[in-house]
């Protein structure tokens, strides 16, 4: 089986992530698309990360009743910071009957050299890049497991959907109804 590996905080998963995953997903061969919800991301520090179990809460809720997607919390239990190629290396052996591709954002190719073992990335996996809005030129990247795809440019951010939930606002059609649900109930970023 093909599966495509999303990682993100998903703080909170919102319809930009679900859009670019069904793109994705579409427009592949890859049978599911997983979204690894990663607890700690090397490159950020964030004051307003929601506990990771509760992350993954609002990531099984948004897609729910989508087969090709599944939720995955596998960097809960290893060492932290998470580096994509431990993690991979953990999928690797637990389903080591299927075949793991890397799915990222255009923008994220700025930082990919940075990466641990970012060349063991491509040459064993291979990486699977989406459009996303940039003011700079992204750095090109030239190798055989490289696929690009062509998705709707969405400018929506986890950062924007907190902000108006702290002001009291509702992200209505920014996140998946059922997301949105579960915030109010559990009255995260508030």
């Amino acid at each position: 089986m093909k599966i495509g590996l999303f990682f993100g905080s998903f703080n909170p998963i919102h319809i930009g992530h679900l859009t670019v995953a069904n793109m994705v997903y579409e427009m592949t061969d890859l049978h599911q698309i997983w979204f690894v919800v990663s607890p700690q991301n090397p490159f950020k520090k964030n004051k307003t990360l929601l506990h990771e179990f509760d992350r993954l809460d609002l990531v099984n809720a948004a897609i729910k009743d989508d087969y090709h997607f599944k939720a995955h919390d596998i960097e809960f239990s290893l060492p932290r910071p998470s580096y994509t190629i431990n993690t991979m290396a953990h999928f690797n052996s637990r389903y080591a009957d299927h075949e793991f591709k890397l799915i990222i954002g255009e923008d994220n190719l700025v930082q990919f050299t940075k990466w641990k073992n970012h060349q063991e990335i491509l040459n064993q996996h291979g990486i699977i890049i989406y459009p996303r809005k940039n003011n700079n030129e992204p750095p090109s990247i030239n190798h055989d497991n490289v696929e690009w795809i062509s998705a709707p440019l969405l400018d929506i951010s986890a950062s924007q959907i907190r902000q108006m939930l702290r002001e009291g606002k509702v992200p209505k059609y920014l996140v998946p109804e059922e997301v949105l649900k579960l915030i109010e109930l559990k009255k995260y970023y508030a």
